[in-house]
């Protein structure tokens, strides 16, 4: 205790406050780490959103199919401009924003959407939001047994 005390004396407690400095480092390391988790985990759900937003869109427009083409039974396509409106209210319907294509046969759809997602942690290291991206298709078939 007494050597201990001279000692402190000596070097001038060159050492007192050298563990606030590392804990302090080692906090914003972990609100980092948290961070990063966080917003890792937020940006992936915003993505799903974003998918299952283009896939529902996508399903929408699939209901403009051509009744004239479909009840004289010579195909089952959509309405081009019809299913693209579809869709499109169907993205204003819930506040989202993509586009629309129809293939050229008029039996797929293909919607993508985009959008951001705000963070929660990162603002503080400067990243205050991150795109996100959707894609959805659908695909009409049709058929008593069996898709044709």
């Amino acid at each position: 205790m007494i050597l201990a005390w001279l000692e402190a004396r000596v070097t001038g407690n060159r050492d007192q406050g050298g563990v606030t400095v590392f804990v302090s480092v080692c906090v914003v390391v972990l609100i980092g780490i948290i961070g990063v988790a966080v917003d890792g985990g937020g940006k992936m759900r915003a993505t799903e959103r974003a998918d299952h937003i283009a896939g529902e869109a996508a399903r929408a427009g699939g209901q403009a199919i051509d009744p004239a083409a479909a009840i004289s039974g010579e195909s089952i396509v959509v309405r081009p401009l019809d299913a693209v409106a579809a869709a499109q209210a169907y993205l204003r319907s819930v506040g989202a924003t993509g586009t629309v294509g129809v293939s050229a046969d008029g039996k797929t759809l293909t919607v993508h959407t985009t959008g951001t997602y705000a963070t929660k942690f990162l603002p503080v290291v400067g990243i205050g939001s991150m795109p996100v991206s959707g894609h959805g298709t659908a695909t009409l078939l049709h058929g008593v047994t069996a898709p044709e």
